[in-house]
Parts: structure tokens; C-alpha cells; sequence
């Protein structure tokens, strides 16, 4: 309640209410804390849990995670532990850098508690992504790397840059997400169609498996990230399409093109193009994890993200069937306190789980 009404005002009105303004404010000063060992220690004890769970062969410290899009870059690679998450994916990194779409390019809608954005994946490549996880060493917890095609990549030349993108930073990353699924690069979407798909995931399972033959250890797990707005048949075949490549998990879902749910003080922001996240996609992502779940069971573990806004969102995607969740606009629009809470809220279900006879 502070953060909501003393905080993010605060922020926003420092920031000449420019949503992308604040966010980068936001990732320097955690760079900043990333630099602080005992602050970093002091917010561990505060908003850290330790409940371990281990998902596609990787041990999480707990299961809540940071989403992809929050630090592109691992700016603030260590600061995310200590505000209570369990792992962190960085990215949508590219095989080149790119500036993203021009500003405005990201819109905070705090009555309709989401975001509406159309960044572009703006980052500084796949390299520079590499060489910062190289220089800082051991992690407190385990880091993805989302991974997405370049913007001057033409759709039929994308394996190649998802490809490069894989063999840069699999040495550094835990897992590689492949994002198929943002609407904000022209074309990318079409490559969850199944044969589109098939040639991606057949050719990134050979490049994990040679890449992993060259250092003697073992492929990164890839995991998919899932469009909202698919269809309950082209989201089954994109499953069968999973399951037939080896690949370790699902995350659902990415942001959505439709604009329902919104707030009537935010009717005029629904003609902007962009992904929406946030309150308007809860239903649907929580929808979408189910479906995965019961399709797929324990043979493709889910990542449950959108619209987690509240810990009790939290907690019911869970029961959908999500063995992770993550957050992001959640997170951007009621601070580090939400962390807190899906975690206490996490540790009340577990315990009404052991009480069952």
C-alpha cells in the first residue's frame, strides 16, 4: 500500500511520468545496490525465502522468478536475489544490439493495474550479454537468457540468429528461452506455426547438443515461450512440436494483443500498438497454464507468468498446474513488497498441502 500510493507516484512524477523513465532510474539505482554487499545482505533477510524446488534438472532456491524484459542486459544481476527472487531471466537479448522501436514505447496503466509496451527487444546483443555474465562469476541463483530474433533478420534467415544467440550465451545461462511469442517484432510471431517451429527447435536442440559436446558438459536446457492469444489447437500443436524436440519447459505467457479488461481512464491507450500485461492477461495466462499442464503433465514443466498482480494470483497459478512463477508488471507497479508476499502466500499453501490427510 505505500509503494502504491507514496512511492510509484513519487517515481513517476520524478520521472515527468514517462514509464520508461522510471524504469531505467529503477535498474541504475539496483545496479547500484548490486554493488552494496551489506545492503544486498540487509534486503536478503527482509524479502528472501528459501524453499528449494527442482524444476528441468536446475535446484531454485524458491520458485518465484524475475521475467524476461525487466533487465535485458543483467544490469542488476545481483540485486534481483536479494529482493527475494529465485531466478532471473534476462533478455530478450539478440544476436545483434538494436535500439528497439522509437519512444514512447512503454506505458504504465496503474487503474487498469497492467502495462502496455512495444520496446522492440532494445539491448546491447547477445556478446555484451556473454562477456557481463562471464565477469561476474558465481550467481545466487540461476539465470535464463530469453533469446528472440534481430529486427533486420529477416523472418526466413531467423534460425541463424537464434542459433548465434544459443552458442553466446549457453556457457553463461541455466536455461535459453526461445521467444517466438513477443508482438513487437514484425513476423516473429509466425515462427510458432508448426513448421516454422519445428525447423527452430530441430536446429537449437543440434546446437545445444554440439555446443555441449565442445565443453564436455551438458545441453542447456531450452525452454518456449507461449503467445496468449493462440488458439487451444495451434497451442496443442506447438506442444506436440515441443515434446517431439527435447524441449525442457513452457512459459505462459508473453504479453497479449487483446485490450480487454481495461480501466475506462485508459480507454484512450487502447489504440496503442504493443503487448499488454498485467490484470487485463491474469485469466487467460492462468488459462493457458492449465491447458499446458493437463496436456502435457510432467513431461513439459510450466513457468507461469501474466498478470500476477497479487500473491493469491500467484498461488492459483500454481494450482493451474505451474511448477514456477514469474513476475513482471506485478512487480514494476507494486514494488519488492509483492515479492514478499507471493512468497508468504506460497508457504500458507504449502502447509495447507501437508496438513491433507
Amino acid at each position: 500500500m505505500f509503494y502504491d500510493r507514496i512511492v510509484r507516484p513519487g517515481l513517476y512524477r520524478l520521472g515527468g511520468n514517462d514509464a520508461e523513465v522510471v524504469h531505467e532510474r529503477t535498474l541504475r539505482a539496483l545496479a547500484g545496490l548490486s554493488r552494496l554487499g551489506p545492503a544486498r545482505r540487509a534486503a536478503r533477510r527482509h524479502y528472501g525465502a528459501d524453499a528449494p524446488v527442482t524444476v528441468f534438472g536446475i535446484r531454485f532456491p524458491n520458485r518465484v522468478g524475475l521475467a524476461a524484459g525487466m533487465d535485458k542486459d543483467g544490469r542488476a544481476l545481483a540485486a534481483w536475489p536479494a529482493l527475494g527472487f529465485g531466478f532471473v531471466e534476462l533478455g530478450t537479448v539478440t544476436h545483434r544490439p538494436q535500439p528497439g522501436n522509437p519512444r514512447p514505447r512503454l506505458f504504465a496503466l496503474p487503474d487498469s493495474d497492467a502495462v502496455l509496451n512495444r520496446m522492440g527487444f532494445n539491448n546491447a546483443g547477445a556478446e555484451a550479454l556473454a562477456a557481463r555474465l562471464a565477469a561476474h562469476g558465481s550467481r545466487e541463483v540461476p539465470v535464463g537468457v530469453s533469446i528472440g530474433k534481430s529486427k533486420v533478420t529477416p523472418v526466413a534467415d531467423a534460425i541463424a540468429d537464434y542459433r548465434a544467440c544459443l552458442r553466446t550465451v549457453a556457457p553463461y545461462a541455466d536455461y535459453v528461452a526461445v521467444n517466438v511469442s513477443s508482438p513487437n517484432t514484425p513476423g516473429l510471431r509466425t515462427l510458432q506455426d508448426r513448421g516454422a517451429l519445428t525447423e527452430l527447435l530441430a536446429e537449437l536442440a543440434r546446437t545445444a547438443e554440439t555446443r555441449a559436446a565442445e565443453t564436455g558438459g551438458s545441453p542447456v536446457p531450452v525452454l518456449v515461450k507461449l503467445a496468449p492469444d493462440l488458439t487451444t489447437e495451434a497451442i496443442a500443436e506447438l506442444l506436440q512440436v515441443c515434446l517431439d524436440h527435447g524441449v525442457a519447459g513452457i512459459i505462459a505467457t508473453n504479453t497479449t494483443l487483446a485490450r480487454d479488461g481495461l480501466a475506462p481512464t485508459d480507454a484512450a491507450l487502447a489504440a496503442e500498438a504493443g503487448g499488454l500485461s498485467g490484470r487485463p492477461l491474469t485469466e487467460r495466462a492462468r488459462e493457458v497454464v492449465r491447458f499446458v499442464h493437463r496436456e502435457t503433465g510432467d513431461r513439459l514443466p510450466v513457468i507461469g507468468v501474466g498478470g500476477l498482480g497479487t500473491p493469491d494470483d500467484a498461488v492459483r497459478m500454481l494450482d493451474a498446474g505451474a511448477c514456477l512463477v514469474q513476475l513482471y508488471t506485478g512487480f514494476a507497479l507494486h514494488g519488492p513488497g509483492l515479492v514478499r508476499g507471493v512468497h508468504r502466500a506460497i508457504a500458507e499453501r504449502q502447509a495447507r498441502q501437508r496438513a491433507l490427510p
